[in-house]
């Protein structure tokens, strides 16, 4: 388990040939809150940006993601559900519990690499509450529900 924040600007190696890919730019995240996969940014002078399926990241390591061959890279052409810093971005949206409460605004996500489930959130009340209290993190077994004003999580259990 590890923060997105951690993972984002990681590069990424094919296993068959030790050829760089290109770098981790960003989450794609389903409206249920299930990563699905990453966005991965090619490109020398010209970046463009390719999905990549979770499920076929051979490894996720800590200086490097591994794949098996750049073939199971897509072109992004539909626009993904959400994502964590670019287009339906999900950084700064407000986190409310299904109680009502407000929770803060969503920062980073912590999730399974290997299965792509979320299992915390990292939010913030600013940068002077970051600085005097620190960031805080809501765990969740659940999954949560994103909407257009924000985010939905059951963190009764916790």
């Amino acid at each position: 388990m590890r923060t997105f924040s951690l993972l984002k600007g990681q590069p990424v190696f094919e296993t068959s040939s030790g050829t760089k890919i290109g770098d981790i730019s960003d989450l794609c995240i389903s409206s249920n809150g299930i990563v699905k996969g990453l966005l991965i940014k090619k490109g020398v002078f010209f970046k463009q940006s390719y999905f990549l399926d979770i499920q076929k990241v051979t490894t996720f390591g800590w200086d490097g993601v591994m794949i098996e061959d750049s073939g199971c890279l897509e072109k992004v052409g539909d626009n993904p559900e959400y994502t964590l810093t670019h287009q339906h971005s999900l950084d700064g949206m407000m986190m409310l519990s299904k109680s009502g409460e407000s929770l803060g605004l969503l920062k980073d996500v912590y999730f399974q690499e290997e299965v792509g489930t979320i299992v915390g959130y990292e939010i913030t009340d600013g940068f002077f509450s970051d600085i005097t209290e620190g960031k805080q993190v809501i765990q969740s077994g659940k999954p949560l529900a994103i909407g257009k004003d924000a985010i939905i999580v059951d963190v009764d259990n916790t």
